[in-house]
Formats: structure tokens, C-alpha cells, sequence
């Protein structure tokens, strides 16, 4: 997961064990910063040169920790410099001033119970050290914990919210509106968003995200890895309905007309030990859907839900849709011949990270792809919502599975960086507007708070 820092003009780059300081210039390793003192780390945010590691537990189910650094001295600042948050700190972010940050806290078990049998839907065994998902508030010139935020008798809006998983809500990904009043939070196997009041640091509700009809004009799906690519929409009554739960991993929120959007990557996950899926053909299914890896507690036969709209999506504060890619990434990617035809089945080419920028007045969203054979990044000018277009794909050879992307403006240029997971690298674009009379110099209604970082 990478981050920027503007007083030394690195990137900070969270993996596991540590984090790397990257030269932004000459892209040469500053320092190499052990934390596995701490627990694993799973993120970095960075605001006025301080630098938040999210660092999870060795017994995961156990409380984790933030850390404080000076990015100038690339040390634990002083005085309290850690702080206890809920278990599995999977992602933080600060809020627009600065003033808190926010700790999505998975609080994924340390053993899930096994699978019991091999009927649909499965009988769960039991997990005992579930610990609840929360998010934490801390005060940043304080450096002290002022709630974890959970979801007990917080209400309940949508449709499709997935409950009968065995799981509680986990949270995975936090971002905030402009004014740093509310924050949005992706329950990712929940399908669902929790609104986080950030006066009262209490949640709102939860919204449940829908699904995804992928029988309808533009949003074609390849349900078998088959060797062979081949998009089709499901017509019932003579094949199944199919559709996919949103399930993002990424949010990020911007502004259109004084109206707050959010913008999610709609990856798709099951349970990490897969015991809430299993194959269609369970259900009675038959080819070509029979491969499909579905909901066991969503589906029934003839109505199957898989995990992922293999898209990006553009909602209003209520959760409603204002824009969704439909088939566009999957069919790009196989036009750019990066599309991985063994991940069909599953959940296509995976939107995970995110980042948006606003450059010259126009807002961009960069997608990145988990599932491609070379890292690919999708780029979008979402400035109107209601008016999307697709600009282009980056393909990085030798780059795989970009899981954490951020873009910054430095010295009035504007850069994009982007993690990869598989490939262990870290790659960084300029970004040029080659649009006649356009200059990316130009600094009309720059937001530089877009702190997009996370798993």
C-alpha cells in the first residue's frame, strides 16, 4: 500500500514486514523500516509529514496497533507514538484536517469453523474468536483513542445485505466526505456500506449494496475457464438469472455539484476460508454456468449470485447507483490482452484499489485490476457522474496484482503510484493531459486531501 509524503517527496510503501521509502526521483530505497516488531503491517497513511502504520496483531484476533512516524526523521515520533485500536487494522486514513484518523478494524477470526458436509447450503461449524468489526476514531494531536465505532443496534437500509455468512460485519475500507463530517465504509462480505457520523463517532446505519443484473444489455459475464474468452448475458427463463453482489474494497468520495458521491471498486469476497461458496452446478446448474463460484446463502436454483459486479460503481449518499461500468473492464482487459480467462469463473478481472484525482478541475478515477496478467489500471473521468468516460488502461509489464494505488501532485507535476502485490514492485506515472490547451500545471480547484490508501 503506498502513500505519499510531501515534505521529503517519498513514497511509503507497507508490506507485511515493514515499509519502504522510496526516492520519488531516482525511485531508490531510502531506508527499509522493519515493524514486524509491532505485528504485520497492512497500511500507511500520510498527512503533514506524519506518517500512521496500521499494524495487526501476531494473534490477529487480538487488539492491533497504529504507530506514529516523522517521515522527516523516519522514527516513531515522540512521546506517544502507539496506539491500540480494535483487532486487524486492515486500512486507515486521515480525515481531510488532519485532526483523526480512522482505522477500518476487519476483525477477521483467528480460525474460522470448517465446512460440514458438502450440501447447499453448507452447515458452518463454530467461531469462537470472532471478534466484532469496528472502526476506530483517534485524536491525532492527542494521539489517544476516542471510540471504536461498532455496529451493535445500528439500523439497517438496502437490499441484498448478506447476514447469514457466519460473519459479522468486517469492516475493510474507510473514506470521508470533503467536509470531514461522515465516513463511508465498505463491508465488503456483507455487501454493504456503514455511515460513520464523525460528530457523535457512531454509525448511522449499514446499507445494503443490491446486485448486479448481469442479464441486461452491457453487463456480459465469462463464467467458464474454459481457455477460451467468451462474454455472454444470461437469458432466463432458459438460463439462470445470475447476478453479482457489489461487495467493494476500495471507496473513495468527491464532490459534484455540492453533492457527496462515493466511488467503490466492487471486487467481491467470500469468506477466507470460502465457506459461504461453492459451484453453481451444486444449485442444478448446467453449462456454461455451472463453473460459477455463487453465494451459498444468496442463491437458490435458477437464481444465482456470485461475489463482484467486475466493475466500478458511482452511488449517492443513500447507496443508490449513479453509475456503473458494467462489462467494460473485463472487455478492455481482453482487448488489451491482459484478461485472465482463469479467473472467470470467480470474479473477473477484480477491481481492488482505487484513487482519484482532481486536475485542473476535472475529477479522474484510477481502477486497478487484481486479476490481469500484467497490472493494469483502468482511468476514468468521472467529473459528472452522470457523464463517465473511459480514457484509457495502463499495462505495466512485469507488474502484477496492483493492490494499493495513490495519486499526488508534486512540484505541479501529478504522478500515479501504484503497488503491486504478486510482483512486489512499486511503479510510478506522470500523468499528461494531451488535450489541446489543457496543462496539468493548472491548480484551478485542486483538492490535494484525496488520502485514497488501503487494501
Amino acid at each position: 500500500i503506498p502513500a505519499y509524503d510531501a515534505r521529503t517527496r517519498t513514497l511509503w510503501v507497507a508490506g507485511v514486514v515493514g515499509v519502504d521509502v522510496i526516492d520519488i526521483d531516482t525511485g531508490k530505497l531510502v531506508e527499509h523500516l522493519d515493524t514486524s516488531t509491532y505485528g504485520q503491517i497492512n497500511s500507511v497513511a500520510i498527512h503533514d509529514g506524519l506518517a500512521a502504520l496500521a499494524i495487526e496483531s501476531t494473534t490477529r484476533s487480538l487488539p492491533g496497533v497504529v504507530v506514529f512516524f516523522d517521515t522527516r526523521t523516519r522514527r516513531p515520533v515522540r512521546g506517544t507514538s502507539v496506539v491500540e485500536v480494535g483487532p486487524l487494522p486492515d486500512m486507515l486514513t486521515f480525515t481531510p484536517d488532519g485532526d483523526h484518523v480512522l482505522v477500518a478494524n476487519e476483525g477477521t477470526p483467528e480460525v474460522y469453523g470448517e465446512r460440514i458436509g458438502s450440501t447447499v447450503p453448507r452447515a458452518y461449524g463454530a467461531a469462537p474468536k470472532d471478534p466484532p468489526g469496528s472502526v476506530s476514531v483517534i485524536d491525532v494531536r492527542r494521539r489517544t483513542l476516542l471510540r471504536n465505532a461498532g455496529f451493535v443496534g445500528v439500523g439497517e437500509t438496502g437490499s441484498h445485505l448478506r447476514k447469514g455468512t457466519g460473519m459479522d460485519f468486517e469492516p475493510e475500507y474507510v473514506a470521508v466526505d470533503k467536509r470531514g463530517r461522515k465516513a463511508y465504509v465498505t463491508l465488503q462480505e456483507a455487501n454493504a456500506i456503514g455511515v460513520l457520523d464523525l460528530g457523535t463517532r457512531r454509525f448511522e446505519k449499514v446499507i445494503g449494496l443490491g446486485a448486479k443484473d448481469f442479464g441486461l444489455p452491457g453487463n456480459q459475464l465469462d463464467p467458464l475457464n474454459n481457455g477460451t474468452v467468451n462474454f455472454i448475458s444470461p437469458a432466463p427463463p432458459a438460463d439462470p438469472e445470475v447476478k453479482g453482489l457489489y461487495m467493494p474494497d476500495s471507496i473513495a468520495t468527491y464532490e459534484w455539484r455540492g453533492r457527496t458521491l462515493l466511488v467503490m471498486a466492487n471486487e467481491g469476497d467470500f469468506r477466507e476460508d470460502d465457506g459461504d461458496r461453492s459451484a453453481a452446478s451444486g444449485l442444478g446448474a448446467v453449462a456454461p454456468y455451472n463453473a460459477l463460484r455463487i453465494s451459498n446463502t444468496d442463491s437458490s436454483p435458477g437464481k444465482l449470485f456470485t461475489a463482484g459486479a467486475r466493475s466500478f460503481t458511482i452511488r449517492d449518499e443513500r447507496g443508490n447507483v449513479v453509475y456503473d461500468s458494467g462489462d467494460l473492464l473485463d472487455k478492455e482487459a481482453q482487448a488489451r490482452l491482459v484478461y485472465d480467462d482463469g479467473r472467470s469463473r470467480d470474479k473477473g478481472v477484480e477491481p481492488e484499489g482505487l484513487a482519484l484525482a482532481k486536475i485542473a478541475g476535472r475529477t479522474y478515477a484510477f481502477v486497478g485490476l487484481e486479476r490481469t496478467t500484467q497490472a493494469a489500471v483502468a482511468v476514468f473521468d468521472i467529473t459528472n457522474p452522470y457523464a463517465v468516460r473511459f480514457l484509457d488502461m495502463i499495462v505495466t509489464p512485469d507488474d502484477v496484482a496492483p493492490e494499493g494505488l495513490v495519486a499526488f501532485r508534486d512540484r505541479g507535476n501529478w504522478y500515479l503510484a501504484i503497488a503491486n502485490e504478486v510482483s512486489n514492485t512499486t511503479t510510478l506515472y506522470k500523468l499528461t493531459d494531451r488535450r489541446p490547451g489543457r496543462d496539468y500545471d493548472d491548480d484551478r480547484d485542486d483538492d490535494e486531501h484525496g488520502h485514497d490508501h488501503g487494501r
